[in-house]
């Protein structure tokens, strides 16, 4: 049985890649900040899940997670980034609080940056996947059309998060592990109020958890539903 590990996972789409990968037979590892609300999660889809405490805030949250996972889920194949934060996702630059700013960054660079350099190695002996949570926000071809909102916080993070993806992935070049990003598109979740016209949770998973078991060589690439996203 193939074991993922996906952070963020006791609520939102994170919840739901965790449901359809168990569906699809992996064992999943479901990583959360919060203890009860985590286990809760794990009570809720029952079968084979696993909760790992991980705080992605936490220089030692994710050493532990990274080192009980060596030491007990050795053979993790697969790890899904899908934690994340949004910061002030109303404000531009200029109304942005640097602490907010750099909370964001905390979680959605810093902190992914830190577990997956500490699992890189843990993939890439069982040939496995690193996928990456993304969103339009991120591209900067996208937003630099000025349609989508200026979320400073949001979007910069998140955009950092993607340059992480290239560097990682040089790291990878001649393996047979990889790692890619894939946006589930509008999507309506907490990080966003509840977007009314975005896809259900469910949906939104269900383009990523397709994409991670598709079986084909996405290596170093950014992903949308039809297709590749610019970067």
């Amino acid at each position: 049985m193939k074991k993922v590990l996906v952070t963020g996972a006791n609520k939102g789409i994170g919840f739901e890649i965790a449901k359809q990968l168990s569906e699809r037979d992996f064992h999943v590892l479901l990583g959360a900040r919060d203890i009860n609300r985590g286990k809760a999660a794990v009570d809720e889809l029952g079968g084979n899940v696993t909760f790992i405490q991980l705080d992605l805030e936490s220089d030692d949250s994710i050493q532990q997670a990274v080192e009980e996972i060596k030491r007990d889920h050795s053979n993790l194949s697969m790890l899904i980034n899908n934690a994340g934060i949004g910061g002030n996702m109303e404000h531009g630059p200029m109304e942005t609080d640097m602490r907010a700013l750099r909370e964001a960054f905390e979680v959605n660079f810093f902190g992914t940056f830190e577990l997956t350099r500490g699992l890189l190695p843990v993939i890439k002996e069982n040939e496995g996947i690193i996928l990456n949570v993304t969103m339009e926000m991120a591209s900067l071809a996208i937003l630099s059309q000025g349609v989508l909102p200026n979320s400073f916080s949001y979007n910069t993070s998140k955009t950092a998060n993607n340059a992480m993806l290239v560097g990682f992935a040089r790291e990878l070049k001649g393996t047979n592990a990889q790692i890619y990003a894939v946006t589930p598109g509008p999507t309506s979740t907490d990080l966003n109020d509840h977007y009314p016209l975005g896809k259900t949770t469910a949906e939104g998973a269900k383009i990523i958890v397709d994409y991670a078991t598709d079986g084909k060589w996405h290596h170093g690439q950014m992903l949308m539903k039809d297709g590749f996203m610019p970067w």
